[in-house]
């Protein structure tokens, strides 16, 4: 498999987070864990505590088909409202 760029785009359906620049990945067998990475990022940076039961990872190859998707309660322990 040749490296490419993918692109992790974020969302719940009403909110998203685009992922503009994409990452350059060897393998696709690597989609998965920096998938984990970005969802764990964005929960991470984000202040207060939220319900993150409805986001997505979407990732997309460098032609724009969709590759995976995870939910970011894949990714650990999701952080929820009080």
């Amino acid at each position: 498999m040749r490296a490419e760029t993918y692109r992790f785009h974020c969302t719940d359906g009403h909110h998203a987070v685009l992922d503009l620049a994409g990452r350059y990945l060897r393998a696709r067998s690597d989609l998965r864990v920096e998938a984990m990475r970005v969802a764990r990022g964005i929960m991470g940076r984000c202040a207060g505590r939220l319900d993150w039961s409805a986001w997505i990872v979407d990732v997309h190859d460098a032609a724009g088909r969709r590759v995976l998707i995870l939910m970011f309660e894949e990714a650990g322990p999701a952080l929820r409202a009080a």
